[in-house]
């Protein structure tokens, strides 16, 4: 059953990536699919920050189709992006730190979790990195650079090596991402 899951999720995570870096709203849709599917794989194998990260990849990607349907009302050239100040960008990472540390304790004492600190890391970071996508931040792509290098290490270390080699595709994806939002921005500000 693990490796039907993997695979499932991981052609519908990329996919999303694709969507999602083309700025077509179809890319919610297809990611609540894959996560959907993540969220039994990742209990399975008892990642259990994943599980549940995946389960907010389900509700968030719910809230991002609405958002991006309600945002672009009218438009007719895509997904509008814009950019955060840096003073909340330091608010977001602190927030993620204090995330990561509680998440962390809470798996410790409470779970058999494999890597708990990376585990609660990626995932806190996740969390943060899900919503600037949704609100169409530019920026979230540079958070989902570091998050997608470091994941790759968590599930190669737990034998979900689609899921890693995934990891790494999206680590490069996040950049093409981020460069195409970018584009866009400038196209805007024209």
């Amino acid at each position: 059953m693990t490796n039907w899951l993997e695979y499932s999720s991981v052609v519908f995570s990329v996919i999303y990536i694709f969507l999602a870096a083309l700025r077509s709203i179809w890319c919610w849709p297809v990611g609540i699919l894959a996560s959907a599917l993540g969220v039994f794989l990742f209990i399975e194998v008892k990642i259990y920050a994943e599980a549940f990260l995946f389960s907010y990849y389900v509700v968030i990607g719910c809230y991002g189709w609405w958002y991006w349907k309600v945002a672009n009302r009218g438009g007719k050239n895509g997904i509008a992006v814009v950019e955060m100040p840096l003073s909340m960008h330091l608010k977001l990472l602190l927030g993620g730190y204090l995330g990561t540390a509680l998440l962390y304790y809470l798996l410790k004492v409470n779970t058999d979790a494999a890597m708990p600190l990376l585990d609660s890391f990626t995932t806190s970071f996740a969390f943060i990195a899900t919503w600037l996508t949704a609100r169409r931040i530019l920026e979230n792509w540079v958070y989902w650079m570091v998050i997608n290098a470091f994941t790759i290490y968590l599930y190669h270390s737990r034998g979900l090596e689609i899921f890693a080699l995934l990891s790494a595709l999206y680590t490069m994806l996040s950049v093409y991402g981020y460069v195409q939002w970018l584009r866009r921005i400038k196209k805007e500000i024209q």
